[in-house]
């Protein structure tokens, strides 16, 4: 069947540059032709930010619903709905790793969890250590943050954030089974085989020595070696999750 003229002008101006917008699962799938409401932060961000307006192509996705090639059908102030047209991707399983980072200054940690929603990070997790220069973080910022680096990355999943807890708790409560890779200064790495399931990032300063002493006694715990230079925090989450990246495939390549 033909496409009817309405629809061919919709495909001819779709393109990879239209905004791509997260819009939370519902309790109703996305299915063609459906009409779904945009969260009001999406909504004024179409129309005051992108100064986009009703009939404008966007893409629309979550973990659920994979993502969709839609229209604007309204939009005023920070109110808004779009109109579903095609699937466009489907959701696959997930198989990033878990970040656990001593919390930064506010940009610093920041950019851990954009860099870290770009590399695949499935789950952010701030441990407080010894050395932890800050204990404050706003959430809710981080998890914008973070959404708006999936939808300019191309992921479908948005990072879980957890509150803070202490190294020792976190320790405590971790599986011997699940292997954490942490990134520990200039000491060699092991275990080269060893799935990774999470890594650990240390604070400025790194680890005290008496939790260099407890992660060395538990089980689930590897080194991972990112060089002989030390290397500041936020470099050295982008380093260590490109290196478990790197392992993972070679690993897939046989």
């Amino acid at each position: 069947m033909l496409p009817s003229m309405g629809e061919a002008r919709y495909r001819k101006r779709m393109s990879r540059s239209d905004p791509r917008l997260y819009v939370p699962a519902s309790e109703t799938a996305f299915a063609e032709g459906q009409t779904i409401p945009l969260p009001s932060g999406q909504a004024h961000y179409l129309g005051n930010v992108m100064r986009q307006g009703v009939g404008s192509a966007v893409r629309v996705f979550n973990e659920r619903d994979g993502e969709w090639e839609a229209e604007i059908a309204a939009l005023k102030k920070d109110k808004g709905s779009v109109l579903l047209h095609r699937c466009e991707r489907t959701p696959a399983p997930t198989d990033g790793v878990e970040l656990l980072f001593a919390p930064l200054k506010r940009d610093a940690t920041e950019l851990v969890i954009r860099m870290g929603t770009e590399l695949g990070v499935t789950r952010f997790r701030p441990v407080v250590t010894e050395r932890t220069n800050t204990h404050r973080l706003n959430l809710e910022r981080l998890s914008l943050i973070a959404t708006e680096a999936a939808e300019q990355c191309e992921r479908l999943d948005i990072p879980e954030i957890l509150p803070p807890e202490s190294l020792r708790v976190v320790l405590a409560g971790w599986p011997d089974d699940r292997p954490l890779f942490a990134a520990l200064e200039r000491r060699p790495g092991e275990d080269a085989g060893v799935k990774a399931a999470a890594l650990l990032i240390g604070p400025e300063g790194g680890f005290s020595e008496a939790e260099v002493e407890l992660l060395r006694r538990h089980a689930a715990v590897h080194a991972l070696s990112l060089g002989p230079l030390v290397l500041r925090a936020e470099t050295a989450v982008c380093a260590g999750l490109s290196r478990l990246a790197a392992r993972a495939e070679d690993a897939a390549r046989g």
